[in-house]
């Protein structure tokens, strides 16, 4: 093949390609410096070069054959365009410039606008129609809210993340049907007593102490009212609410212990109503008390048993005489167990609600509720050496007593095993006067007179060491042991009398049956 058919190679080995033209005319060859640089010493441009990662080169002219000629021999062509620093759209094709596109009239801007907000807008509608972000459309479940409502009115339970925001509804249709109870007594009746070290009940006596107030004994109680109230002396003030719409209010029995008269005041009305007590009892710590009226406004008792730890709750009350006071916090615990002593005794309460709802002297009685407006439980102490700390009877409790004490009927109390003595811790000193090797058991200081521990022949000073040969090492594991026994169990006694062991075989009893037969 001849020089005139080679193709021409740049000095990096790529080739270049070249078109012939007919119409050249001769110029000074090409340098370097104008090759590196197209556009160095003049500012025209000619025929369209091919720019690359590898720099460019002018084209050389071909033979016939479509081959490039010798470069010495080929002449440049000159430029036919001017030198434009800006480009503009071409026809995709080599082709001539085009002119760069009109703008488009206001007319066509607001019109797609318009185009865009319908097309959005129908979407959304249709999306909201369709429920299309539902977790039910994208695969999750759905959980309906529980059913909000009073005895009367439905309550919104809409709530957002983070509080209920339903506490107003709840309060505006709930409130009504709490009242305030304020108690008389005689002067020379009257008595005072300080709080618990731990605990404090509600009495409501104005002064903020929180005063313990006496009780009933147990049992029922019926209603005191008599006399004049002028001549009374208010001795507390505490909290209830209305469950049926005839005028039966509940509330906590040492709110209204030892009360010669009670005044309810039912909002809506001017005067206060003089209550009577129909039944009460003291180690429930509950009480109904009757209005004469109708069409009142009531609250729905509810299932404790179906709030969990967390849920939201609302107190409402009149404590420190603040009238109708709303209070709202979460459900802290369930179950707690608490004793409070009063000058009547001491009082055992179990599966008590605990809650961070405020809680104060006054609150006591008031109704505790759960975001649909149901009651769930009756606020009735809080820790004295705390804050956040308040309990409350549960419904579950209620709902099996309410109907003995609305119709003042003896409730039955839970069976209460004992063996009828009085027992305390053996001291190093009581052993070695008894003449005890250890100080394991407890001792017997008195024994009740009939009681399964006299039958059985159980005498004072005698030491209890076990129980069916079951060490037990003070007078609380013994209490604790006889607890767990049912009535009617036989167990032996291991004790000591005057440094001699032996066994006596009691028979468990029930402690309060065995007071109800005491003359």
């Amino acid at each position: 093949m001849d020089d005139q058919n080679k193709k021409p190679e740049d000095e990096q080995g790529f080739s270049y390609g070249g078109q012939n033209r007919p119409d050249h005319r001769e110029e000074e060859p090409v340098t370097r410096e104008q090759r590196d640089d197209p556009y160095a010493g003049v500012r025209n441009e000619s025929e369209p070069y091919s720019f690359g990662p590898f720099g460019s080169q002018p084209p050389y002219r071909q033979n016939r054959g479509g081959q490039p000629a010798d470069p010495s021999q080929t002449e440049v062509v000159p430029a036919t365009r001017e030198y434009r620093p800006f480009t503009v759209s071409s026809n995709g094709r080599g082709g001539a410039w085009q002119a760069p596109p009109r703008r488009s009239s206001f007319r066509s801007l607001f019109a797609g606008f318009m185009v865009g907000v319908i097309v959005l807008g129908g979407l959304m509608f249709a999306a909201d129609r369709g429920n299309w972000f539902s977790s039910q459309m994208l695969g999750g479940s759905t959980v309906a809210p529980p059913a909000a409502r009073t005895a009367s009115n439905p309550v919104s339970n809409s709530a957002d993340v983070v509080r209920p925001n339903n506490i107003a509804k709840i309060f505006q249709q709930s409130s009504p049907a709490v009242v305030k109870i304020e108690t008389y007594v005689n002067p020379s009746s009257s008595q005072g007593g300080s709080p618990d070290d731990f605990f404090r009940q509600f009495f409501g006596d104005g002064t903020g102490n929180g005063g313990n107030g006496g009780g009933n004994g147990g049992g029922n109680g019926s209603g005191g009212n008599g006399g004049n109230s002028g001549s009374l002396q208010q001795s507390g003030m505490g909290s209830g609410f209305l469950f049926d719409s005839t005028g039966y209010i509940l509330t906590n029995q040492h709110v209204i212990a030892d009360a010669s008269d009670i005044q309810v005041t039912v909002v809506g009305h001017n005067k206060p109503f003089k209550a009577k007590l129909l039944g009460s009892n003291y180690d429930l710590d509950l009480a109904v008390l009757k209005i004469e009226g109708s069409d009142f406004p009531t609250l729905k008792i509810g299932d404790s048993g179906a709030s969990n730890m967390g849920d939201w709750v609302v107190a409402i009350g009149n404590p420190y005489g603040f009238d109708h006071t709303v209070t709202v916090g979460i459900l802290s615990s369930t179950e707690r167990k608490i004793s409070i002593q009063d000058q009547a005794g001491t009082r055992n309460y179990e599966h008590l609600l605990q809650t961070d709802a405020s809680i104060n002297p006054g609150n006591s009685g008031g109704p505790l509720l759960n975001l649909s407006g149901e009651v769930i439980g009756i606020n009735t102490a809080v820790s004295s050496q705390a804050q956040g700390i308040g309990f409350a009877i549960p419904t579950s409790t209620i709902s099996g007593v309410l109907n003995d004490l609305k119709n003042n009927k003896q409730i039955p109390k839970k069976p209460d095993p004992f063996i009828g003595a009085s027992l305390y811790t053996l001291t190093p000193d009581v052993a070695k006067k008894l003449g005890a090797a250890g100080t394991t058991g407890a001792w017997v200081k008195d024994v009740v007179y009939g009681s399964p521990a006299f039958k059985a022949d159980l005498r004072a000073y005698d030491i209890i060491t076990g129980i069916d040969g079951t060490p037990c090492k003070d007078n609380n594991e013994l209490v604790a042991a006889i607890k767990k026994k049912s009535i009617g169990d036989k167990v032996t006694l291991n004790i000591i009398r005057n440094a001699q062991k032996m066994d006596l075989s009691v028979e468990i009893a029930d402690k309060n049956k065995f007071q109800s037969t005491q003359p």
